[in-house]
C-alpha cells in the first residue's frame, strides 16, 4: 500500500490458460475456507482470481478499523493489479456482506479497468445499517465481534471453546453499560465499536465511508443478491433504486434467505458467474434473465418483475379492539396497554440477525408475553399477496420521552403457528414525537419490505412491541447517552385505534392478474 502496509494475497488461475479476466475479492475473514473454494469455482470457469486479506486481518499488515481503509487499500489494489504482467486489463470484483461493502468502497471513482461488480447481501449505506429505526443492532455487531476475533486466532476452536464463546456473547447481550460488552465478547476493547456507540450524529465522523454518496457516479454493471431476512435488505434495495434512477444496468434477487443461508451462498455464485460471464467473458454466462426475481413466500414460488417495487395498491389494515385486525375504520374504543421493563425486555425471536437463529420462526411464545399486543384477523377467505413495502402508522402515548416501538407482521397457520414475515423498530427521542393535544403521538414505523402469500385459511397478525432484545440495544428509557447508560426506567404504553387515532399496517397488495 501507499503508506508502507503490506497485504497478502492469493491468486488463483486454471492451468494452460493465458490472460483471463482477474475476479477480485477482498475480505477480512481470511483467504481459506469458503473463500478458498469460490476462487476454485471461479478459476475452473476461466477466470484468475486475486483474493485479499483486508488491513489488519489474515496475516495483512496495519491495524483492522472498519470500512475506514477500504476506499484506499482497494484503489491502491487496483492499481497494483494493473501493473502485473498477468493482468489482461479487465477485472470483476465479488463477494457478500464486508466483501460486498469493500466494493461499494471503490464504487465512487472506480478505474476503467473495472468491468462487474457482483454484491450479494451487502449495501453502500454503511451509516443506515449501523443504525436501523434509529436504534443499535446489538446481536449483529456482538456476533460480527466474535467472528472477527475467531478469524484472529486462526479459527481453530475445541467444543469447549466454542461453548465459552457462547457464553461470552450472552454476556455481552445482558452488558451494561454497553461500553464493556466488546470486551465481554472479545476480551479487548474494539475502538470501532466504541466510536459506533458514541458518535451516532457525528456527520464528519461517518462522512468518509457512507459510500452511498457516491452512488452516482458508478457506471459499472452491479448484480445484486439478497434475502427478505437478511440484515442489509432496506439498505441494499435503496442502492439499487438509486442505480436505477442513475440508468445504471443493475439486476436484482431477492431470495427467501437470512444473511448466513447456504442458499443465498449459492445463488450469489451462480449469479455472479452469469453476470462476469456476459460483462468479462464477452456474453459466455449464458441467457439473458430478468432485471428483478423475487421469492414469493407461502406460495413458494419466484415472481419475475421489471422494477423493484412491482405495481400494487396500498391498503390499510386496521388495529381494532379486542385485538382484531380488518381493513374497515375503528370504532370508538378505549386504547390498548402495556409496560415495557428494560429490566426483563421483549426478546427477539427470528428476524434480521447475523446469528443463525434469525429468519422465520413460531412467535407463539413471544405473543403470549404482556409487553407485545396482538392484532389478527379472521381467517383469509381468499389468498392475499403482499409484495413490496410495508409500513405501520401508530398512534401512541407513552410515559416515557425516550422509547422503542417494535411491530411485526406475521402469517398464522390454521395449526396457530406465528411465522414473522417482516418487521421494523423506531427509536423516538423528544424531538421526534409529533404529539397533540391528548398527548398521543402518530409514528411512521418503516418494516422490513416482504414478498408473501397469506393463504386462504391462514390469519395476518400485527405485533406491537417496544423492543426485541438482544436484537435491537434495549432502551433504557432515561436518554442517557448509548454507550453509557445504565439507569433502567419502566415506560407505560398506549396504542390507540379508535376514529381519531386510526392506527393500521399498510400493505402493498398485488391482485390477481
Amino acid at each position: 500500500m501507499p503508506d508502507g502496509v503490506t497485504l497478502l494475497a492469493d491468486r488463483y488461475r486454471a492451468r494452460g490458460h493465458g490472460a483471463q479476466p482477474v475476479v477480485l475479492m477482498r475480505s477480512p475473514y481470511g483467504r481459506r475456507g469458503i473463500w478458498s473454494l469460490c476462487a476454485r469455482l471461479f478459476a475452473e470457469r476461466g477466470y484468475q482470481v486475486l483474493i485479499q486479506s483486508c488491513r489488519g486481518t489474515g496475516g495483512s499488515g496495519g491495524e483492522f478499523d472498519a470500512y475506514r481503509y477500504e476506499a484506499q487499500d482497494g484503489q491502491a489494489t487496483l492499481a497494483w493489479m494493473a501493473r502485473q504482467p498477468w493482468f489482461p486489463g479487465k477485472v470483476g470484483m465479488f463477494g457478500p456482506s464486508y466483501l460486498g461493502i469493500a466494493q461499494w468502497a471503490i464504487a465512487g471513482d472506480p478505474p476503467d479497468m473495472l468491468g462487474a461488480m457482483a454484491v450479494p447481501i451487502s449495501s453502500a449505506r454503511v451509516r443506515a445499517f449501523t443504525y436501523p429505526g434509529g436504534t443499535f443492532p446489538l446481536d449483529s455487531t456482538l456476533t460480527w465481534l466474535a467472528l472477527l476475533a475467531r478469524e484472529r486466532r486462526d479459527n481453530r476452536m475445541s467444543l469447549g471453546d466454542q461453548l465459552a464463546a457462547r457464553r461470552r456473547l450472552a454476556s455481552g447481550f445482558s452488558a451494561l453499560p454497553l461500553s464493556v460488552a466488546d470486551v465481554a465478547v472479545t476480551g479487548e476493547r474494539v475502538p470501532f465499536y466504541q466510536d459506533w456507540l458514541a458518535r451516532m450524529d457525528d456527520d464528519a465522523f461517518w462522512e468518509p465511508v457512507e459510500f452511498d454518496r457516491r452512488l452516482g457516479a458508478l457506471t459499472v454493471p452491479v448484480t445484486m443478491v439478497t434475502g427478505w431476512y437478511d440484515m442489509f435488505l432496506p439498505a441494499q434495495l435503496a442502492d439499487y433504486l438509486e442505480l436505477r434512477a442513475a440508468g445504471r444496468d443493475v439486476r436484482l434477487t431477492v431470495g427467501p434467505w437470512k444473511h448466513t443461508d447456504p442458499g443465498a451462498a449459492g445463488e450469489s455464485l451462480r449469479d455472479a458467474f452469469d453476470w462476469f460471464g456476459r460483462h468479462l467473458l464477452n456474453g459466455g454466462g449464458g441467457a439473458t434473465s430478468p432485471r428483478v426475481r423475487l421469492f414469493v413466500g407461502g406460495d413458494r414460488r419466484w415472481l419475475e418483475v421489471g422494477e423493484w417495487p412491482p405495481p400494487a395498491r396500498n391498503v390499510r389494515w386496521h388495529l381494532q379492539p379486542g385485538g382484531l385486525l380488518h381493513t374497515r375504520t375503528p370504532q370508538p374504543s378505549a386504547p390498548d396497554r402495556y409496560r415495557y421493563d428494560p429490566r426483563d425486555p421483549t426478546p427477539s425471536v427470528g428476524g434480521t440477525v447475523l446469528a443463525p437463529s434469525g429468519g422465520r420462526r413460531d412467535n407463539r411464545a413471544l405473543e403470549r408475553r404482556g409487553d407485545v399486543l396482538v392484532y389478527t384477523t379472521a381467517p383469509l377467505v381468499r389468498d392475499v399477496e403482499v409484495v413490496g413495502p410495508v409500513a405501520a402508522e401508530l398512534h401512541v402515548r407513552s410515559t416515557l420521552e425516550h422509547t422503542d416501538f417494535f411491530v411485526r407482521l406475521c402469517d398464522v397457520e390454521p395449526s396457530g403457528k406465528s411465522l414473522n414475515i417482516c418487521d421494523g423498530l423506531m427509536r423516538l427521542t423528544p424531538s421526534q414525537w409529533r404529539r397533540g393535544d391528548d398527548g398521543v403521538g402518530t409514528l411512521e414505523v418503516a418494516l422490513w419490505p416482504a414478498a408473501h402469500v397469506f393463504r386462504r385459511g391462514h390469519r395476518i397478525r400485527v405485533q406491537v412491541s417496544s423492543g426485541a432484545h438482544p436484537r435491537f440495544a434495549r432502551n433504557l428509557g432515561g436518554g442517557e447517552p448509548l454507550p453509557t447508560a445504565v439507569t433502567m426506567h419502566v415506560a407505560d404504553q398506549e396504542v390507540w385505534h379508535d376514529p381519531d387515532h386510526p392506527s393500521a399496517i399498510v400493505l402493498p397488495i398485488r391482485d390477481p392478474a
